[in-house]
């Protein structure tokens, strides 16, 4: 089978990667986690997770039921590193919910147009209409750190974007959206281990791309950046919330549970179900930056 990308990430993980990465990879039992940092030492059991999930899906189509009635407007942007799980998590987020009333907005580059027009101009026809709930799939901040790191931006557009970005999401939160933004971090092996396992997949290699192979080794710039957005942009009107996500199991509920606990929807369940572990999520102080290097 030809890998994607003429193995790069075979090649980097043989050739350029910190020898202490391959060497938790090289050693990581069938449910190890690898990341120092992180928590747990292994995995969520699947029965506890299957039982966990199926209660909190029910409970998201309630949030549903309830925002469609009452008319609320629900915003939340997913970002992170590449292979944190965003995209699983807006899966399981949507499975069991009315599509019409539940959008995923995944924006290509820009056009040439676009990129003339103000840099949040693309975004704003994509917000929540009443009774709606969108998730982003990246969103404005790809200004704060992959055009930063890669230089798809100057310096100048990137400050310029940090002083409007506070005030554009304060515009959003009183004007009734609520907007809930979601950072999903994970370590350096277990992101590399994930890119790896996509590029063994034929069924997977769509999920790879050119800035993912060209960013294996740009780890301590993304970090750099990552840090410089947090900075900027982590606002008591607009908070940003971090989630671990080195167990994708783990990390789907922790992300269910922290948008549901936004709200105080018809026939909520009260339960230990809905407490968010504090382990996992948190603000970016709290959590940390991702140190795994």
């Amino acid at each position: 089978m030809n890998k994607p990308f003429d193995s790069a990430i075979s090649r980097y993980f043989e050739q350029e990667a910190p020898a202490k990465i391959r060497a938790r990879i090289e050693n990581r039992g069938k449910k190890g986690i690898m990341n120092p940092q992180y928590p747990y030492e292994k995995t969520m059991k699947n029965s506890v997770y299957i039982d966990e999930i199926d209660a909190l899906q029910v409970e998201l189509v309630k949030l549903q039921a309830w925002a469609k009635a009452s008319g609320q407007r629900i915003a939340v942007v997913f970002e992170g590193r590449d292979a944190a799980g965003k995209g699983g998590s807006i899966k399981r987020l949507r499975e069991n919910l009315n599509p019409r009333g539940a959008q995923v907005v995944a924006l290509a580059k820009p056009t040439d147009a676009e990129q003339s027009q103000w840099y949040f101009q693309r975004y704003i026809s994509h917000l929540p209409a009443a009774g709606e709930i969108v998730f982003f799939d990246r969103s404005w901040y790809n200004r704060a750190v992959v055009e930063k790191v890669f230089g798809w931006c100057s310096d100048d557009q990137r400050k310029k974007f940090f002083r409007q970005v506070p005030k554009f999401e304060e515009m959003l939160v009183n004007d009734g959206i609520t907007l809930i933004k979601i950072w999903l971090t994970v370590g350096r092996a277990e992101q590399l281990r994930r890119f790896l396992s996509r590029e063994s997949d034929r069924l997977k290699h769509w999920k790879l791309s050119e800035v993912d192979v060209k960013g294996l080794s740009k780890w301590n710039k993304y970090s750099t950046a990552i840090g410089e957005m947090f900075e900027q942009s982590h606002t008591d009107t607009s908070p940003w919330h971090v989630i671990r996500s080195d167990d994708k199991k783990r990390a789907r509920l922790a992300v269910i549970k922290l948008i549901l606990s936004h709200f105080d929807y018809t026939e909520k369940d009260r339960t230990a179900l809905m407490e968010i572990d504090n382990r996992l999520c948190g603000s970016p102080a709290r959590m940390g930056l991702e140190g795994d290097t």
